[in-house]
């Protein structure tokens, strides 16, 4: 991934978002002076020149701010370093649980999903039963019925809805 692309698209709707309203008082950059220099750079585009804006590098916990070329030294037992630790580290939760969400959705769809009539129960027992969508589809309004155990106004829908699911698909 592209930390520093990342962040610019990150950086520049956060601020469009922020336009009617007062910006934060501090923008934590995840990342070192690379990510910072990039998020500085990104501001000053925007015409926000001012903001308070620092980097959090995650290997060693260094803090980065602009115009310094090394790390502030910041005790590792302060309360300020862990509390910017603990925002660094609910974001990346947050982002995290939202991918797995997504992902976890784009893997589990199926045409089945989008016929009425058809919930969890009823797919799952449709896809042991025919052992797959292709022999689901191919499977005749009566097959559906007795062997599906659906009534004929779903075994129709399953039929039509797989069959416009699969042209779809080409």
């Amino acid at each position: 991934m592209d930390d520093i692309a990342m962040i610019d698209e990150v950086l520049k709707r956060r601020v469009k978002d922020l336009a009617l309203g007062p910006l934060p008082d501090l923008f934590l950059i995840d990342g070192g002076k690379g990510q910072l220099s990039s998020a500085c750079q990104v501001l000053a585009e925007l015409g926000i020149a001012d903001q308070p804006v620092i980097g959090l590098a995650k290997r060693l916990e260094e803090v980065f701010v602009p115009g310094a070329s090394e790390a502030q030294n910041i005790p590792r037992s302060s309360a300020g370093l862990k509390l910017l630790q603990q925002i660094r580290d609910e974001s990346h939760r947050f982002a995290i649980t939202y991918h797995r969400q997504l992902r976890g959705k784009r893997t589990f769809r199926s045409p089945l999903d989008e016929i009425p009539g058809i919930g969890p129960q009823r797919k799952t027992f449709l896809l042991k039963t025919f052992g797959s969508l292709k022999n689901l589809r191919e499977a005749s309004v009566e097959q559906l019925i007795q062997q599906g155990k659906l009534p004929a106004k779903v075994a129709e829908e399953v039929q039509r809805g797989l069959k416009k699911a699969e042209s779809r698909k080409q």
